[in-house]
């Protein structure tokens, strides 16, 4: 029986025929009450393995808002973008104190995009705002042995599960976050982390809860670059 918090999904080499997706914006073919999507630039190639980040949207969102936090920079960047929609307001293990419907289709998401895409494994990212942040930190902690990189933007805490891997950590968060506020949040996760040894690069701005440009450009650059230095 596999555990409660790992995704099993692995990207690997295409071969033999296949439906690669056109550029755009795809409905992928999951079931479940809400939709979710895959965004291909025009810039990805299909023979040539691409960044991908599964996104995650915050609490009362939906995959629209996870593809928001980065679609303005996908295709300059080349990044394939998986958003999958949560099954209640928001993740599983803060709507049911579990894993479960959420990680499912997590796995499902990724398993077409991998299916369907050539992806980088060494720019393989999970990443969301405010819940979703929460929900990337956990899964990506988690799942280090899949996900390259983790960009957690105002995170509240991390899940439980069994940590694997080392994957590079980028963590932002308003310094007025009347939401989620930096010090029990952000900080401390901070913290806990890097006594735990993690890469990790840290980011605080004054402003509230919030994705400056910015921050979103640093941590898109980041990825694409495939660092691996934490720094800040």
């Amino acid at each position: 029986m596999s555990d409660p918090d790992r995704l099993l999904a692995r990207p690997h080499p295409l071969t033999g025929p296949r439906a690669v997706p056109a550029p755009g914006l795809h409905t992928l073919p999951l079931g479940g009450r809400r939709d979710s999507y895959l965004f291909v630039p025009e810039s990805v190639k299909p023979a040539r393995p691409a960044p991908l980040v599964l996104l995650l949207h915050g609490a009362g969102g939906h995959a629209h808002d996870g593809l928001r936090m980065l679609l303005h920079l996908a295709e300059h960047a080349g990044l394939i973008l998986v958003a999958p929609t949560s099954s209640a307001s928001t993740w599983d293990i803060i709507a049911r104190r579990r894993y479960g419907p959420d990680l499912a289709l997590a796995d499902a998401a990724l398993g077409h995009a991998f299916a369907h895409c050539a992806v980088d494994p060494r720019r393989l990212a999970v990443g969301g705002f405010s819940d979703g942040a929460s929900y990337a930190l956990s899964l990506g902690l988690n799942n280090g042995d899949l996900f390259s990189h983790v960009l957690a933007l105002s995170p509240g805490f991390i899940g439980p599960g069994t940590r694997r891997g080392r994957p590079d950590l980028f963590i932002s968060h308003g310094t007025r976050d009347g939401i989620l506020p930096i010090g029990p949040c952000s900080r401390s996760i901070v913290r806990e982390l890097r006594a735990g040894g993690y890469p990790l690069t840290y980011r605080e701005f004054e402003g509230e809860h919030t994705i400056p440009p910015e921050i979103a450009q640093e941590a898109v650059a980041r990825l694409v670059a495939g660092a691996h230095r934490g720094e800040g």
